[in-house]
């Protein structure tokens, strides 16, 4: 990640002004409710997409709380008065969100996943003006899992790679973002290029594995909020290192502490490593 101007001595005072796109989704409620309950943190806008059910509604209303902010499309208004933008849409909702945050000067926290090359280009190009944390896991746990997987794949070279994800039905995309995260970092560590060595799927008479391989499975179903392990298997021993979410609080809590670090900060493309200080 590119990282940019160092955070200023003088902070904005006062609590921080966050806007949450996707608000009447699973993960926008559980933003808003940890916002909140936050002092630290002020809900100052909630985005949705045009025809979603909450539009024009309270923003805490499925909690049955008054917060004074309605749920809009209207970008301009959405977006009014905010200092960061939390955004856990789609790809294409994204893209929308970084132009505006962009053009406006809002910092940016993005959980998103699924953005392919041109899209993490073009939030590359917008950190050159605004700061961004890019992650496609905010939990902390799963940070430091990664972490942990650097570690050992430097440590286990010659096991076998396996990544195993599991999330609920109505998921999109696989492998999960945070599945392809760990990959990368396996294969960093290894010194290969996850794209020479991924295998997605396996079917038929496959032939023996390659021993270079980096192989993914993907599980969907029922209401699973994330499970990743990744598999080191080797010559009569095996090592599984694993994290299982059973709540999306997780998430929000970690986003929180992302959209905390970018305060005074001007610019850069920044992750949870650097939020939680585990680089270098």
């Amino acid at each position: 990640m590119s990282k940019g101007s160092p955070a200023e001595a003088t902070q904005t005072p006062g609590p921080q002004a966050i806007a949450v796109a996707g608000a009447g989704g699973r993960m926008g409620h559980m933003l808003i409710e940890a916002l909140l309950g936050n002092p630290a943190y002020r809900l100052s806008g909630a985005l949705d997409q045009p025809g979603g059910i909450g539009i024009g509604q309270d923003a805490g209303a499925f909690l049955g709380r008054a917060t004074g902010v309605a749920v809009t499309s209207d970008l301009s208004a959405g977006l009014a008065g905010a200092e960061v933008l939390i955004d856990f849409t789609r790809p294409e909702g994204t893209r929308a969100h970084l132009a505006a945050c962009r053009k406006r000067g809002i910092a940016m926290v993005i959980g998103t996943t699924g953005l392919d090359d041109d899209a993490k280009a073009a939030v590359a190009a917008a950190a050159e003006q605004i700061p961004i944390v890019l992650a496609p896991n905010m939990s902390v746990g799963v940070n430091v899992m990664l972490r942990l997987l650097d570690m050992a794949a430097r440590s286990l070279s010659g096991y076998d790679v396996e990544v195993i994800e599991m999330h609920h039905r109505h998921k999109v995309d696989a492998p999960s973002g945070t599945a392809l995260a760990m990959g990368e970092t396996v294969a960093r560590a290894l010194g290969r290029q996850l794209s020479d060595c991924a295998v997605m799927a396996r079917e038929g008479h496959t032939g023996e594995r390659d021993a270079k391989a980096i192989g993914f499975a993907t599980v969907r179903g029922g209401d699973i909020v994330g499970d990743h392990t990744v598999l080191f298997a080797g010559t009569g021993e095996r090592i599984e290192i694993t994290h299982r979410s059973s709540s999306r609080a997780n998430y929000a809590a970690g986003s929180l502490r992302a959209a905390a670090f970018l305060r005074g900060r001007r610019n850069g493309l920044y992750d949870m490593q650097d939020v939680l200080g585990l680089t270098g």
